[in-house]
């Protein structure tokens, strides 16, 4: 089980959004099945750190894509809804290349906002594999949820 650390109460603005996004990520139930940590060094950016491990194999030897999704997912999630102080953002398309297997072993997936301030956000994210290599890439929309992100199990910004 992943331990969540509370963000530091002497954060505010916009690194108290980060950290609470951070720590939302850490509580959600699905990331207890990925060994992964989620950073958003600035606006419109993100990072997940994470490790391919052979139970996320299919029968080829390689990561079923599913994984390949998630993380690509989330890093362009994260990267769009850094930049959303007040709502929960939702996956409404992705769009992904898958170009590389990705094997046993530590993987990056990086997010990056494209365009959308209001309702819509679209942004990218790729996978890059130990060697330094991309193994997939991706493109998702994201609109705004009804659900304020202050009524969120791990998001607090205080």
């Amino acid at each position: 089980m992943k331990r969540v650390t509370p963000p530091d109460p002497a954060l505010s603005g916009e690194a108290a959004h980060f950290r609470a996004l951070e720590a939302l990520y850490a509580a959600a139930p699905i990331n207890t099945l990925f060994d992964s940590t989620l950073e958003i060094p600035s606006a419109g950016i993100a990072r997940i750190r994470f490790t391919i491990h052979p139970d996320v194999f299919h029968a080829g030897g390689a990561a079923h894509g599913t994984s390949y999704f998630k993380m690509l997912d989330d890093a362009a999630f994260y990267a769009a809804n850094s930049l959303v102080t007040d709502r929960f953002l939702l996956t409404t398309a992705f769009n992904l290349l898958l170009t590389k297997p990705l094997r046993e072993g530590p993987v990056v997936a990086e997010g990056r906002w494209v365009s959308g301030h209001r309702r819509v956000f679209v942004a990218e994210a790729r996978l890059v594999d130990a060697d330094g290599e991309e193994a997939a890439r991706g493109t998702g929309t994201f609109m705004r949820s009804q659900i304020p992100l202050a009524t969120l199990p791990g998001y607090r910004t205080a």
